[in-house]
Order: C-alpha cells, then structure tokens, then sequence
C-alpha cells in the first residue's frame, strides 16, 4: 500500500526503519493518530545493521512484545571477542541487569515487520511503503505536513500535520527539505560486506579481528557468516577488482579456515558500505524533528545504530505525547528532544572515532607486505587484566548512555 486514506494525521513519521516504526508504535497505542511513509515496497534490504542490544529487548518487554521477538530467527552473543595480535579483549553480557544476558543478532527485516504487525494492531496506526517524501508544506513559516509520492500509481498526495518527523536515515529527504546540514567527522575507512558459507568445526560465536594485516568482523548468522571487511576509505572499487582477488585473499588471510570456501566468490558477491560519523547542531525546525541517523549518522562500531535511534524514538514520544494530543507542538519541545538526547549521542560518537584513531585506522587492510603485530591499545591492556573488566565493557555496550524507559505519559504501555 503506497498511499493513506486520510489527508491529516496528528503526527507523520518518514522513514520505517527501526527509530520511525518504534515511534508510530508507541504513538498510536497511546491514541495519537500517526502515519509511517516507508519508500521501500518492504523491509528486504541485506546488510543493514541488526544488533539488537539488552536496552532494546527490555523495551520490547515492556511493550509486551518480548514472546514475540523471542520466536524470530536470531543469534544470542553472551560475549563478544576482539582479538588483536597481541591477546584478546572480552565483552561479558553474563551480569547484565534485567532479563537478558545476551544481545541479539537477528535480520532487520523480520525486527521491522514484527513492529508492523504490532503497529496494524492498533486503529491509530497507518503504514504507508512505497511511500517516498518529495516535499514539504508550510505554513507561516513552519512545516505544516508533507507531499509524498505513491510509487505503485506514481500519484502525489499530500498528508497535513503538526509535526513531521524525519527518520529516514544518513541520506535523508526530511533534513535536505528542511534545510538542515550535518557536521561530518573524519572516518577513516569503509566497510566490504561478504557472505561465507559457515561449517562445522568453525569458531563459535560472532568476533572482532584487528591485525596489522587487517580488521575483520565475523557475525555469526547460524549457517553463515557474515563477514565486515574494514578497508580504507573511497578504496572499495580496487578492492572487488579483479573478481575480488583481493578481498578474497584479505578475509582468508585473517580467518584461515574460510580460505577453501573464498574461493567461489566473486566481485558481485561483494557489498560495499561507506562509513560515516555526521551530527546536527540543531536537529528540528519549526514543525519538524530529526532523531536517529537522520540526526547522527553512526559509525557501525558496537553496533550501536539501531539501539540509539530507538532510544531516540522512545525519549521524542515521551516528549511530544502531550502536545500532540493537543493538536500543538511547539519549539520548545523539539528542542527539549534534542537535549534529552544529546550527550548520549555525543558521548557515543567520542567513544566510536576514539576506537577508530586507537586500531580501526592502524589495522586496516592495506596491501600484503607485513607490519609491525598490532597491540591491544593502552589504557585497555592494563584493565583486561581486572576480573569485573569485560563485565563492564558487556554493560556499556548492553545499554549504552541513557537509555530509555516507557516512563511519564509513556508508562501506560509497559506491560512489565
């Protein structure tokens, strides 16, 4: 379904990835007339970020969807590993508070559709895919709604609100309307996306590589693996040449028991992902609001992506409940968003380019000649060695700064 029936809604929300589904659901159980504009036919795009941390899950238990998250096909991590040449670092989720002692792996696509299913629940809700923004209307000098294109009959609609919220990702149509810019930060490399067959006798469990001759992650996905390749940045092109010679050659060497089943793919089995660390310095203009990558674009390190943008749409909810059931949002309330939000995101950010200056950028793969071994970087090595350290690495990943619970006008919805 590529259009909606109605012409107003009390808020609309562009963009279905996790931040805009999780936002539409708690808005329409809470009454608030929301549609969801999703560009895409469906969910079904490989290679999106999938890590589901401990925050996330509590959420999904207070909304009453744990049982159901629970039956979709997923990896449980109790523990990460990032290996070095010089020794290993370990993230314990053992000790986590709550119910879960572990993140979950599981495909985007099935996360999405499961937030669908809970959202048509509700008579509130309206999902609208193939669904692309192409404007926004304005009224007296603030945003007043949003034109939208259904790209199954190619026809424009237009959809009139108090507030439009833009989670539409890095690359987002909402903040270019609304004439917002983000601030880039430097990244060092990007990302080759590779799909391994994955045989008995392999390593348990999903692990990090950085090496002088590389950085590797492989994610367990139960019968394969999928394998992040970190590769110097604009470099992807020279790196599938030559059928993927090279890549091939690069993961074989960082996981030597792939080496036989490299060899049947090619260029064309290669995705490539360009990594980048971007914030706004304001994140709304009158009518309209930004949260998760539309706001700030997240390097894929820790696998933070998803979790911070749901904890975004928790907190903006919480927020804008009252005056959207009044039919009013003002500034300040947009702003109030964006401060509630701010340092967990900034602080996240910190953390990311901290890791990439300290061995993301000395361990990606170059060329084939040898360096020197690459160290666990200092303060790190010396605190491996206390007993309560990889709990605590597991704690910081787990939950993250700030995050958020279904407190406040939200606290109806909890079914814990």
């Amino acid at each position: 379904m590529g259009s909606i029936a109605n012409t107003s809604m009390a808020c609309v929300v562009a963009g279905g990835g996790p931040a805009g589904m999780v936002l539409g659901l708690l808005l329409a159980r809470s009454g608030v007339d929301v549609a969801v504009l999703e560009k895409h036919p469906d969910f079904l795009r490989d290679f999106r970020g999938d890590t589901v941390h401990a925050s996330t899950l509590g959420l999904l238990d207070e909304l009453g969807l744990g049982a159901r998250f629970a039956v979709l096909p997923q990896q449980r991590e109790r523990r990460l590993t990032m290996w070095f040449d010089d020794g290993a670092l370990i993230e314990d989720f053992g000790r986590l508070p709550g119910r879960h002692q572990h993140i979950a792996l599981v495909p985007q696509w099935d996360f999405l559709n499961l937030l669908a299913e809970a959202g048509r629940e509700s008579p509130h809700f309206h999902l609208a895919q193939n669904a692309e923004v192409t404007g926004l209307i304005r009224r007296g000098g603030a945003v007043g709604g949003v034109r939208y294109t259904d790209r199954d009959t190619g026809r424009t609609h237009e959809l009139h609100t108090p507030l439009v919220v833009g989670t539409d990702g890095r690359h987002s149509t909402v903040r270019e309307l609304a004439g917002l810019r983000p601030r880039a930060s430097a990244a060092p490399h990007d990302c080759l996306y590779v799909r391994i067959p994955r045989l008995p006798g392999d390593p348990e469990g999903t692990f990090l590589r950085f090496s002088s001759s590389g950085a590797l992650i492989m994610i367990n996905r139960g019968d394969y693996w999928q394998a992040a390749l970190l590769i110097g940045k604009g470099t992807a092109d020279a790196a599938r040449a030559g059928d993927g010679a090279w890549t091939r050659r690069t993961i074989a060497r960082l996981a030597p028991y792939t080496r036989e089943r490299m060899e049947a793919i090619g260029a064309d089995d290669i995705a490539a992902l360009q990594i980048r660390i971007d914030r706004l310095s304001r994140w709304w203009v009158p009518g309209a609001l930004l949260i998760g990558d539309a706001a700030h674009a997240m390097s894929p390190i820790a696998g933070v992506g998803i979790n911070l943008a749901i904890q975004d749409a928790v907190a903006a909810a919480r927020i804008l409940l009252p005056g959207l059931r009044r039919g009013r949002v003002g500034t300040g309330d947009l702003a109030r968003v964006q401060r509630r939000r701010w340092w967990p995101t900034v602080i996240t950010q910190a953390a990311q380019r901290s890791a990439q200056e300290r061995f993301v950028a000395a361990s990606i793969a170059g060329d084939d000649r040898p360096a020197a071994p690459l160290r666990i970087p200092q303060p790190l090595r010396t605190l491996r060695h206390w007993r309560g350290f990889p709990y605590l690495m597991g704690r910081v990943v787990g939950f993250g700064v700030r995050p958020e619970r279904l407190t406040g006008p939200l606290a109806p919805l909890s079914h814990a």
